[in-house]
């Protein structure tokens, strides 16, 4: 049984991450992921995904995607209200 972990932060809420290759970069929360503690954060973490054509007619293609950050690796800068 997984428990939930307890974060400190909110959807909407502005945060700036202090540790990583996206340091000192601020954002906004869009989505949380509470069974792992992660946070999924506006413009900041971006990845590629390498797409595979399923049928005939389709061509591959690398999307950029968003990647969640573990909440201790960012900071609250303001709430919410």
């Amino acid at each position: 049984m997984v428990k939930d972990r307890k974060i400190p932060v909110k959807i909407g809420d502005t945060v700036k991450i202090i540790s990583g290759s996206e340091k000192n970069k601020t954002g906004e929360i869009i989505k949380l992921y509470p069974k792992n503690g992660k946070l999924l954060i506006k413009g900041i973490n971006f990845k590629f995904k390498h797409m595979k054509p399923n049928k005939d007619n389709e061509i591959g293609d690398i999307k950029q995607i968003e990647a969640p950050i573990h909440h201790s690796n960012v900071k609250l800068i303001s709430k919410l209200s």
